[in-house]
């Protein structure tokens, strides 16, 4: 890879599932990635991943509802390689539920990494963006955005509100900065793993019957950014061929 297209690029929820397998692949390509979560001793696996395979990854402990935290990851990244060409905001937390068990903490939590931390990243990276003339904002949205379920509605409307601001960050961002939106189905991860109810936690079983691995979605990612300048990928929507 030339130094022309190796991209600095940010990942976050980089401990695992999408997260991971995204900066697997794309330090695979020999993009620099910067990946990010509070779970230190999973990206130290991760960083022994990459760089076995020759890749080339900086790793930060990251918590995505600090906007602090978030500033001082996409800043440090800019000081350190010169530029940030890629944001993936993937963080993200699914504890599933009805709205008459009133899990409020639940509801407080997603709204606080889907919604906060997902702005938050606008937030540091767009100003290092619109500074440098190009950048590229890819958000992990869901399914969910797409569909209500019983005891997805706060999920749900977290994702919404994902999609949503992602897309008016997409009609508002200049030309130079594109802007994609990702929204799994069932993927392979440990989200389900968060739901501590006991009927959501059921059913999610059921419904995970047919799911596909986050390589998946890494792969879509990876084909988001590999488009030439004047591409712009706005959505993708990945899911099990059995999903419906």
């Amino acid at each position: 890879m030339s130094i022309t297209t190796r991209k600095v690029i940010l990942v976050t929820g980089a401990s695992s599932g999408i997260g991971e397998a995204t900066a697997l692949r794309l330090a695979a390509e020999g993009h620099q990635v910067v990946a990010g979560a509070r779970r230190e001793d999973r990206l130290a696996e991760l960083a022994a991943k990459v760089r076995a395979s020759g890749g080339a990854i900086d790793i930060r402990r990251l918590d995505v509802t600090d906007r602090a935290s978030v500033t001082e990851f996409a800043t440090r990244a800019q000081r350190e390689h010169g530029r940030v060409d890629v944001l993936v905001n993937n963080a993200g937390v699914m504890p599933l539920s009805r709205l008459d068990s009133l899990l409020v903490d639940e509801w407080d939590r997603m709204i606080d990494v889907n919604i906060r931390g997902l702005l938050n990243g606008i937030a540091a990276a767009l100003p290092i963006f619109r500074g440098q003339g190009a950048g590229h904002f890819v958000t992990v949205a869901s399914i969910g955005a797409h569909q209500v379920v019983p005891t997805s509605a706060v999920y749900s409307g977290t994702k919404y509100a994902a999609w949503a601001i992602t897309e008016g960050l997409r009609q508002e961002a200049d030309p130079s900065i594109r802007v994609t939106t990702v929204s799994p189905g069932v993927v392979e991860s440990e989200l389900a793993s968060t739901i501590t109810e006991p009927g959501a936690r059921e059913a999610m079983r059921t419904y995970r019957a047919d799911s596909i691995p986050p390589g998946a979605i890494a792969d879509a990612i990876a084909f988001a950014l590999a488009q030439p300048p004047e591409v712009d990928v706005n959505e993708l929507i990945i899911r099990p061929a059995r999903q419906r």
